[in-house]
């Protein structure tokens, strides 16, 4: 009798699910929340691309149609990203200048300068360049306006609280209106 008893415990499967569970929720629940970070790192990459790329618009459009079009002021360069992530709810005092070993600018004929924007007036600290070639790989030279920067990101996974965050950049070139 007692082998009979001693067998049925040990191929009984009753509480093997609740086990099963407790191994495959914690690593489903981790999955879930790399899937939503992730998902907010790529937000955040679209809203600065989406803040240089008005910025370099307006600094690449006329000034007004009947004087000669004078180049916006890094300043007021600054003021077109720093609006753009307050729309979308980022802090515009956290973008940096991506540093110039990070970063290609070819110059035009005329010469590029890199122009920095005044920290002490609050504004992003952003890069500007005038008289940038565009597209430096290819054979047609063409010169314009770029704006770069980068902007930290940080990720709030399990075991991942004590990394660096993650420095995300972007930089669009655009051609100045004549």
């Amino acid at each position: 009798m007692k082998t009979v008893q001693l067998e049925h415990l040990l191929t009984d499967a009753g509480g093997t699910e609740i086990a099963e569970a407790a191994l495959v929720l914690p690593i489903t629940f981790m999955l879930l929340l790399g899937i939503y970070w992730f998902g907010r790192a790529l937000n955040t990459y679209e809203t600065i691309n989406h803040a240089a790329l008005e910025a370099t618009r307006a600094a690449a459009a006329h000034s007004c149609s009947t004087c000669t079009n004078a180049n916006l002021t890094p300043d007021q360069i600054a003021t077109y990203v720093q609006q753009a992530l307050q729309a979308s709810g980022l802090d515009p005092t956290q973008a940096a200048p991506i540093p110039p070993a990070d970063e290609t600018i070819i110059s035009c004929a005329d010469g590029t300068s890199e122009t920095p924007v005044n920290p002490d007036a609050g504004y992003p600290q952003i890069n500007v360049y005038y008289n940038a070639q565009l597209l430096p790989t290819s054979r047609v030279q063409a010169c314009g306006i770029s704006v770069s920067f980068q902007y930290p990101y940080q990720f709030y996974l399990p075991f991942t609280s004590s990394l660096n965050p993650v420095w995300l950049k972007t930089r669009v070139q655009m051609r100045v209106e004549e």
